[in-house]
This record gives C-alpha cells, structure tokens and sequence, in this order.
C-alpha cells in the first residue's frame, strides 16, 4: 500500500502496488469492527463476487477477493477522477454530457441484469467519471441476485426480504420502498433520478424531512420535470418520465432499451442537430425491420424488402411523416419495445412484422401501435403465397392509412395501389437485388446488378429495377 484513497461504511480504500504485475490498483480493506458482524461481512463478500461476476467498461472491476488475518479485502481496478456526486455539486451539465454519461449508466446496468444481479443503490456517488472520460459504476454491496434449484441465475427478479429497506432515500423505486418485489425495473428508476439531477443540480425527489421523500414518492401525482433544460430535446424529458413512473410495467422494459432511447438522441435519430426542435409526433410512422422468425437467412431479402416496400410506399402522403430506412434499420437484429422506439425515432406510431416462411406459402404478422398510450391500433395476420407478396404490401400500407385516420385524395389512392410491377417474379428479383444493394461490398455489387438484371428479363419495362442498376453501377465506378 502507498497511500489511502478514502473511506467509507465498510472500510478504507488505499492506492497500492501489484508487484507481480507491475500495475497500481485500488485496496479495499473492510474495518475490523465491521468484518466482526457476519451479516456485513457478508455484504462485503456478496459485492466483490457480483463485480467479479462481470466485465464490462461501465462497471468498476474487481481483479482479486483474499483476505488477511481474518479481515476481507478486495483488490480493484484503480480510478482517476470524481464521483458524479462532485461534478453535480458544481452545477448542472449540459444536456448531452448528462445523456452520454446516463446511456452509460444504463449499458452498464444491463449488463449486470443480463447476469442476474440488480444494484438496489444506484445514486450520483456510486458514480465514478474517470479522467479519461469514462464512467464507472460503482458499490454493488447492495446488489442481489436469485439462484433456483439448478443454480442458474434468473434473470427475471429478486426479491428483498420482506420489511427490509435497502437503499438510499431519493433514489429508491417506490417498489424498494415498500418492501416489494423488485427487479432491473428499480435501477432504471434510479437512472431517471440521476439524469434528472445531473440536468437540473437538483434531486428529483427531496424534501425537509424523510417522511416527505418517501410521501413524493409514493404519491400519484407525476413529478415535475419542467426544470430540465429547454435546450434539451422534449425526448428527454419523455424518457425521464418514463424511467421514474410509479408502475415499474409504465418504465423501460429493460436498461437496454433506455441506453438505446438514450443513444438516439446523440447519433440524431431522435434530434436533427443541436438546438433543434424535434417535429410534432402526430401523424408519424416508424416501420421497424419485418423479423425473419423462420431464422432462415436465404429470406432476408423478403423481410428487409418489405419493410422497405411499406416506407417508401407511405412517404408518399404528405399528411404522413415516415422515418426513413437510413434510421430505422438501426434496429435490425434487436428486441426493442414499440414505446422505446418510439421515442428514440420520435414517431407517434410505430409497425412492427413477422415473417415465416413455408414452403411457397408466407405466414406474415403485423401490428400498429400509438406508443404514446402503448395501444395497438391495428394487427392482421396474412397467408399467401410468395408471388402474392406485393399484394400483402399493397394491403398493409392501405390498411395503415386507414389505422391512422389519414384523408387521401383520389391521386394519393391511386399512388398507395400503384404497383412498380405486375411480375411476381421481376419483383423477387428486384428485392433481391436490393438486399444485396444494401450489404455493400464490391462481390454483394456484382450480386446485385445480376439480380436486377434478371428482374429486367422478367420485366423489360420495370424501371425500379433500371434505378437499382445505375444506383449499384455509380457506386461500382466510383469505389472501384
């Protein structure tokens, strides 16, 4: 050991040296008195082996548990920087440092989840910002997980003992208050507490005495976020509000999927550029990747071609602002709720679709739903053949605009039922060229000109198919 670092409730923590790898690491030491009370120690020891447990860039990692003479100690990763706590006691950040430290948070907290293990204390000084510009999760002496007769780890709840309170006032769910069952739902509650604060440099939920805390947090009455910054983009404000619902069934499913409503909001999928002012959520439509559920690959092209097909098929009422592929096909692969979605693309509405294929025969589901009450506005279940895929599409689309109430003149009728094509088959081929579009790679290029070439052999006059052409021929020439 060369010096201490601090110390806390359980013990001190010192800066030292591992000799036989030549590295400086933090020392946790736990206190004589307290590693003499069982139930203590045994937190110590609960927390080094959840941390041990995983590996992730977002949480503090724990190299080695041992003990000396009978008293615990824990050998760390060692950390330069401040406490979140620190940096909030200075003022309020800006809102994109709060988003990118929160996402953060939240991919290291759906890590833990992923194995099981709930953190129950999430709170700005169990926060660490390094001097390198990462963020570290720290202190999972409170962090439970359930093991079932198999020994395997569910992923699904723990349980606090009942009456038991475990946490910190403020940042507690409503759920840890009372002595309920909690779940990865409460760390996400958590998190809203911590992007609230680090907005605004005020706690969320205070009060004079601890009976008011836990009375603001057990009341129906939503919180009032109105003092987070008007720069922010309004999705901000959604997100928090989920987060710190009351019902955990009203908050973010998983701390995944607020890392990714999170994200959006720096890449631009939910913000166009800083400052601005996102658009009204009414009429808007997010058609999300069609899920190949027959988990054949050789079918892709028909999920991506229809989900494609519908996009561009609805931009083409004004009254409608569909969010384009570039943005949507983020998703592709990943299991994200409608409301997550929702507000990471901003659209008030949102298509999802599943596709099985059997044979010749397509077994194809789709659902419509306002994430803005999580109501499903419309779902249709179609069987037809392949070659009747451009009819399914055609229907879908209709259908849509109906769901959404749209008022279409006669030529906008007339431009939904318009088909590029009349040739089933020209239209596979051209699908499949445009998922071999897609793949860009110079062998995908060559794919692709084959199969829209094909379409022109079944279609002479398909002109999607002479756009595919020269879209893949310009790339060719100027990538070589």
């Amino acid at each position: 050991m060369t010096s201490p670092l601090g110390s806390g409730g359980m013990g001190d923590v010192y800066r030292a040296r591992d000799v036989r790898l030549q590295r400086d690491v933090a020392l946790k030491v736990m206190s004589d008195h307290i590693a003499a009370d069982p139930a203590m120690r045994q937190r110590f020891e609960t927390e080094a082996r959840a941390v041990a447990a995983l590996s992730h860039p977002s949480i503090l990692s724990i190299h080695e548990l041992g003990f000396a003479d009978g008293i615990p100690f824990a050998v760390m990763e060692l950390l330069e920087g401040e406490t979140l706590r620190h940096r909030i006691v200075r003022t309020a950040l800006p809102w994109r440092d709060a988003v990118e430290i929160s996402a953060s948070i939240a991919e290291g907290l759906a890590a833990a989840h992923a194995k099981g293990i709930i953190h129950r204390d999430l709170k700005p000084e169990n926060v660490f910002l390094t001097a390198d510009g990462g963020v570290k999760i720290l202190d999972f002496g409170l962090a439970v997980h359930r093991l079932e007769e198999t020994g395997a780890i569910d992923l699904t709840a723990a349980h606090t003992a009942a009456g038991v309170v475990l946490g910190t006032l403020g940042y507690m769910s409503p759920e840890q208050i009372t002595g309920e069952r909690v779940d990865g739902r409460s760390d996400v509650f958590a998190a809203g507490c911590l992007i609230y604060e680090m907005l605004t440099a005020r706690r969320l939920f205070n009060g004079a005495t601890p009976q008011e805390v836990v009375g603001a947090l057990l009341s129906d009455t939503a919180p009032d976020l109105r003092g987070i910054d008007p720069a922010a983009p309004p999705e901000l404000q959604r997100i928090v509000a989920r987060c710190v619902h009351r019902r955990p069934d009203h908050r973010f499913t998983a701390a995944a999927d607020l890392a990714l409503a999170l994200r959006s909001l720096l890449t631009g999928s939910a913000v166009r550029q800083t400052g601005a002012r996102s658009k009204p959520r009414g009429k808007s439509l997010a058609v999300l990747p069609f899920v190949n559920s027959s988990g054949d690959p050789q079918i892709d092209y028909l999920t991506d071609g229809i989900t494609e097909s519908i996009i561009n098929s609805l931009s083409q009422l004004p009254s409608l602002r569909v969010v384009p592929r570039s943005l949507v096909f983020r998703y592709k692969g990943l299991q994200v709720d409608p409301s997550t979605a929702g507000l990471a693309l901003n659209a008030r509405t949102i298509l999802t679709g599943r596709v099985v294929q059997q044979g010749d025969v397509l077994d194809i589901q789709a659902e419509l739903v306002d994430t803005a009450n999580e109501a499903q506005l419309w779902g249709e279940h179609f069987r037809r053949k392949t070659a009747d895929v451009l009819t399914v599409q055609e229907e879908i689309s209709w259908q849509i605009s109906e769901a959404l109430r749209l008022k279409l003149s006669g030529e906008q009728r007339k431009k939904l039922r318009k088909r590029p094509t009349v040739d089933p088959e020209a239209y596979q081929e051209y699908l499949r060229g445009r998922h071999h579009w897609h793949s860009w790679s110079p062998e995908s290029f060559q794919r692709a000109v084959e199969h829209f070439g094909r379409a022109l052999e079944y279609d002479p006059g398909y002109a999607l198919a002479y756009a595919g052409l020269g879209t893949v021929f310009g790339a060719m020439g100027y990538y070589g």
